[in-house]
Formats: C-alpha cells, sequence, structure tokens
C-alpha cells in the first residue's frame, strides 16, 4: 500500500475507537473484531474476509507506537477525513495547491518545509534528511491470536495445533505480486526509487511517484491470488509449545510467524495469549497450588492425618490437634515444576464444616461436649471488649 493510501484511511474508525483510545482499548477492539470476522466463522463470507483484513491492518498501525505517532500527526497537520481528504492531487478538493509538496524535503538551498518531511518522512519510506528509497523495506506486522487450555496442562505444559486465519506471503506470486512467468518492472519514470524529485521556485521538492505509487515497481500482470499485493489470507496450521507453569493470560511469542514484510523485511511475530480453564479444585497461586479442604470440629480438636488429592495422584497431610479453621498446611514438592526444575508446594487450606441437620444422637453428643467445656469463651477479646462498654 502506498503511503497516501495508508494517511487516507481512518483506521480508529476501522477499530471502532477513538483517537485517543488507550493501548488496551484498541487491543480489545481489534479482538472483538477480529473474532467476529475471522474467516473460519464467516466461511465465504467477502464482506466479513474484507473486514477481518481492514481491521488487522488497522490494527498493525495503531499498536504500533512509532507507526502511530507518524499517523496522528499525519491526520492532525492534513484533517482526519476519509481517502482523497488529505489535498492529494485527485481528491476532488478545490484549488490547485498540492499538499504532496509538504512531504518532500528541503535541497541543498535550505529552509522550505523540511521540518514536515522530518515529521511524516516514516510514512514515505524515508526519515527526514535520509535519501533512502520510498519502498524500502517494511517489517511485517505483529499478529496476536488466543488458545484455552485446560488446568492441567498449564501446571505440565503442552503441545497444541493452531488453526490460523491471517496475511501471508502468497504463495502463487510468492510475494512478488506478479502473475507466475511474469515479474515486476522497475519503473521508469522514478528508476526504481519511489520518488520523484520537483522544483519549486528556490526550493527542491521530493514526492512519491504517480507511476509506481512510491512503490518503485511496476506489475503489468498482477497476480490473480493477490491482485498485485504480494500478500493474501490463507489458512496454516502451526504447533505452539505452551511451557510447564503458564500464567492465565501470558503471551507465547513465535518468532517470524506474524504478517510477512515486504521488500524482503523479515516476517513480524505471533503472539498466542493463553487462557487457562479454572479447575474444579485446585487453585493457583505462582508456582503454589491451593485447595480447600473440609474437615471435622473433630478432627481439628483431636488431630488426623487425611488424604488430599494432587494432580498427579494423592498425599498425606497430618493436622495437629487443636487446629483452628482456616489454617493452612503445606505438602512440599506438590505444586508446579519451575523453570530450575523445583517445584512449588500444595497449600491444603482445612474449613471446618458443620452439619446442617443432627440427628438426635448427635445433638444429645454436642450438648454434653458443650456441658464438659464448661466455662470456656471461646470469644475473649471480644467478651473484654463488651465488658469494658457496658453492654456485657
Amino acid at each position: 500500500m502506498s503511503a497516501r493510501e495508508w494517511i487516507g484511511k481512518d483506521f480508529y474508525r476501522e477499530l471502532g475507537v477513538s483517537s485517543d483510545a488507550s493501548a488496551d482499548e484498541i487491543k480489545r477492539a481489534y479482538r472483538k473484531l477480529a473474532r467476529a470476522n475471522h474467516p473460519d466463522a464467516n466461511p465465504g463470507n467477502t464482506t466479513a474476509e474484507q473486514k477481518f483484513k481492514a481491521v488487522s491492518e488497522a490494527y498493525g498501525v495503531l499498536s504500533d507506537p512509532v507507526k502511530r505517532k507518524e499517523y496522528d500527526e499525519a491526520r492532525r497537520l492534513f484533517g482526519s477525513g476519509g481517502a482523497g481528504g488529505f489535498g492529494f492531487p485527485g481528491a476532488g478538493g478545490s484549488g490547485g495547491f498540492d499538499m504532496s509538496d509538504l512531504f518532500g524535503q528541503s535541497g541543498s538551498g535550505g529552509g522550505g518545509f523540511g521540518g514536515l518531511g522530518d515529521i511524516l518522512g516514516g510514512l514515505f519510506g524515508r526519515r527526514g534528511g535520509a535519501g533512502t528509497s520510498a519502498n524500502r523495506p517494511q517489517r511485517g506486522a505483529d499478529v496476536e491470536t488466543d488458545v484455552r487450555i485446560e488446568f492441567s496442562e498449564a501446571v505440565r505444559g503442552a503441545t497444541l495445533p493452531l488453526r490460523l486465519s491471517s496475511p501471508a506471503t502468497c504463495e502463487t506470486c510468492h510475494g512478488n505480486g506478479a502473475r507466475p512467468g511474469t515479474q515486476p518492472r522497475v519503473c521508469s519514470n522514478c528508476g526504481g526509487s519511489g520518488l520523484v524529485n520537483r522544483s519549486q521556485g528556490a526550493f527542491a521538492f521530493s514526492e512519491p511517484c504517480r507511476e509506481c505509487r512510491g512503490r518503485g515497481k511496476i506489475i503489468d500482470d498482477p497476480c490473480p491470488e493477490c491482485g498485485g499485493e504480494g500478500i493474501s489470507t490463507r489458512t496454516r496450521t502451526l504447533t505452539v509449545r505452551v511451557p510447564p507453569g503458564v500464567d492465565d493470560n501470558q503471551r507465547i511469542r513465535l518468532a517470524g510467524q506474524g504478517e510477512p514484510g515486504r521488500g524482503g523485511a523479515a516476517s513480524g511475530d505471533l503472539y498466542v495469549r493463553v487462557h487457562v480453564t479454572p479447575h474444579p479444585v485446585f487453585g493457583r497461586t505462582g508456582n503454589d497450588l491451593t485447595i480447600a479442604v473440609p474437615v471435622s470440629f473433630t478432627e481439628l480438636a483431636l488431630g488426623t492425618t487425611i488424604t488430599v488429592p494432587t494432580l498427579d495422584g494423592k498425599v498425606s497431610v497430618k493436622v495437629p490437634a487443636g487446629t483452628a479453621s482456616g489454617r493452612v498446611l503445606r505438602a512440599r514438592g506438590k505444586g508446579i515444576r519451575k523453570r530450575d526444575g523445583s517445584l512449588g508446594d500444595l497449600l491444603v487450606t482445612l474449613q471446618v464444616a458443620v452439619p446442617s441437620q443432627l440427628d438426635a444422637a448427635q445433638k444429645k453428643a454436642l450438648e454434653a461436649l458443650a456441658e464438659a467445656s464448661g466455662g470456656h469463651d471461646p470469644r475473649p477479646e471480644i467478651t473484654r471488649m463488651l465488658r469494658e462498654s457496658g453492654a456485657g
């Protein structure tokens, strides 16, 4: 895509966010729209496919702080309308002033609009003051997707197949945009640089070549698969290795598996965000597993040994006599394996279970216990405060 087309798009509108949206808001909006319009969820729906491409393109710009800054600078300087709203030639606006002159850099005579060239140079494939080509290689955008795994898989690790529909190098033309058997030709108007020089009074300016739209090459016979872009949406299957002990909402990076680069540049990265399904019994604190175990009053009062499940089997835990409800006991080495090979612990929280109904024998036994307890006060501090306040 040429620089003018890039500026002329309203990426904030594509994602349905405001121009001052935070990075998290942009990410949430992209993930919602990408899921809703994903080709796998809308087979044969060309409208959804085009929307998926549009939101992916918008996220690729707005998720990159450098690209977003350059894009915002352009919107502030030239307005935030749709395509053709920036005063480019053929935009349909009144007057004959060619705003594209402002994107050039001043010549050796000094002065002119070189400052704007510095600000917007990145949009045209160059930085202010540098004579690089407008079609210089550009690294591919990063891509993010989501997977959901079971609790036990998060603890032990897993290898998962990942089916992904995303922009990728066109397999028909291998990324050059030309129909197989043909090749793009160097633009004769700019000599392959993507830029042409113009003089206006005492100043010299550079602007994107109108013949090749700043690409430096012209495709006479475009690839039927990608329409000359060199990139098409395709479905591929990757293998993702989830390391043991992965946390919920953690991202795994697959280098070079994102969108393909342009002009021979490296591809972006693929980030896989992991969502862990909660376990019905176990919880987690760092590398420790947690479990709440109901026990009876007599077990806490007299002491006992209880059997507690683990993810790999079971373990015996000794409950000392006189243990209070809510106490946490530790079974060492029964938690999650750490990266250095050591193991976390299993934290067992004891919770006294009170029966909702008592039969006659149970009630009689408890009444006898209460009588035998005599004057034992289980709430001494509260009793003291009540006496001091005169309410006791």
